[in-house]
C-alpha cells in the first residue's frame, strides 16, 4: 500500500503509515512517544510553580537604560 504524504498528514495518514511498521518499531515509537509527553507534561506542571516570578516589574534583565 503506497501513502502518498503531504506537508500536513491527517492522523489517518499517520496512523496507516505506523501501522505499517514492525512491530518493535511500533514499540520503540510508543516508548518515544510516552517519553516526550511524560517531558511536556512535566514542564508545564513546572512552569505553574514559576508563575509567581512572572511580575513584570520584577524582570530586572528588562531594565530600560
Amino acid at each position: 500500500m503506497y501513502l502518498k504524504i503531504t506537508p500536513n498528514p491527517t492522523i489517518e495518514q499517520i496512523k496507516a503509515l505506523i501501522f505499517q511498521l514492525p512491530i518493535q518499531e511500533q514499540i520503540t515509537l510508543i516508548e518515544d512517544l510516552e517519553e516526550r509527553l511524560e517531558t511536556i507534561t512535566m514542564m508545564q506542571l513546572a512552569e505553574t510553580g514559576f508563575s509567581q516570578w512572572n511580575e513584570p516589574e520584577e524582570d530586572i534583565y528588562n531594565v530600560e537604560s
